[in-house]
């Protein structure tokens, strides 16, 4: 399978960055993008809402299904599965990209904004991946893909002082490590995948800052990787933790020139739990 044409995909956090680029991926294939998010209105430093992202998913040649959700809430998740199911009739994806961040250390961050994190990131994937499974075990590939990095335990990966976050996103990892292994007798296949580098969006411009994001990567490197995720068989790829250009390398894309905003591949940002240098020195 090459292409998502006629699948339907439930994406939460699709209303802008990183979502919304792997959902006008799926559209140009002819995909049906149901989109959750809060944001109904625009926001001085987040620019995008549900609505302007579902133009956009219809506008790539997709069919988009707008719905305003938020991950903590189990009544609406479950009402916006149910009417996804009920548009297109049935889901073949689901895409858990909903995540707040808050890199303070551990004697400053407040419980308020743990908790929050917890709560969007982890409790939102293992909830909306929960509430699909019945409609996913009626799907002809049906995927997981969680934006989540890979578990790494070693001291390094924590000296950055963002334990709380760091927790929040291994516990989205946990997730499809989980999934992968209950899910397996059903062919529902759980991955997740994550980035080499800064990804450039609102988000890291807003929280690392402007220089980082001019030595980031763009959004559709990772959208690329999810497609190829996606159009995989799902009784063959599961339990994985892919990094974006290492999936590109195994589609021979050898040259990521066209991914990146800086200048040289040397001077981009490495994310937070990577291996560097980058895979590709194009």
């Amino acid at each position: 399978m090459s292409t998502l044409a006629g699948k339907t995909m439930i994406i939460s956090g699709g209303s802008r960055g990183i979502g919304e680029a792997i959902a006008l991926r799926a559209a140009r294939d002819g995909a049906n993008v149901a989109l959750l998010a809060k944001t109904t209105e625009p926001h001085p430093k987040l620019p995008g809402t549900i609505y302007t992202a579902a133009a956009a998913i219809e506008a790539a040649g997709g069919n988009a299904l707008p719905i305003v959700c938020d991950v903590r809430d189990d009544d609406r998740v479950a009402d916006a599965v149910a009417q996804t199911v009920d548009r297109f009739g049935g889901i073949d994806i689901v895409v858990n990209n909903a995540s707040a961040i808050d890199l303070t250390p551990t004697d400053a961050v407040s419980m308020k904004r743990y908790d929050l994190m917890q709560n969007i990131n982890a409790r939102g994937s293992f909830l909306l991946s929960k509430l699909a499974i019945p409609a996913l075990r009626r799907a002809a590939n049906p995927h997981i893909l969680t934006l989540s990095p890979p578990i790494r335990l070693e001291p390094k990966w924590f000296e950055s002082g963002h334990l709380a976050y760091s927790i929040a996103k291994y516990s989205m990892s946990l997730v499809t490590v989980g999934l992968a292994a209950e899910l397996s007798k059903d062919a529902i296949a759980a991955n997740s995948l994550w980035p080499r580098t800064a990804i450039a969006t609102a988000a890291v411009r807003n929280v690392l800052g402007a220089d980082v994001e001019k030595r980031s990567r763009k959004r559709e490197i990772m959208a690329d990787a999810a497609h190829a995720i996606l159009t995989a068989s799902s009784r063959e790829v599961t339990g994985n933790f892919f990094i974006d250009d290492e999936v590109l390398a195994a589609q021979g894309v050898t040259d990521l020139s066209g991914y990146r905003l800086a200048e040289r591949e040397a001077d981009l940002e490495p994310d937070f739990w990577v291996d560097w240098p980058v895979a590709q020195t194009n």
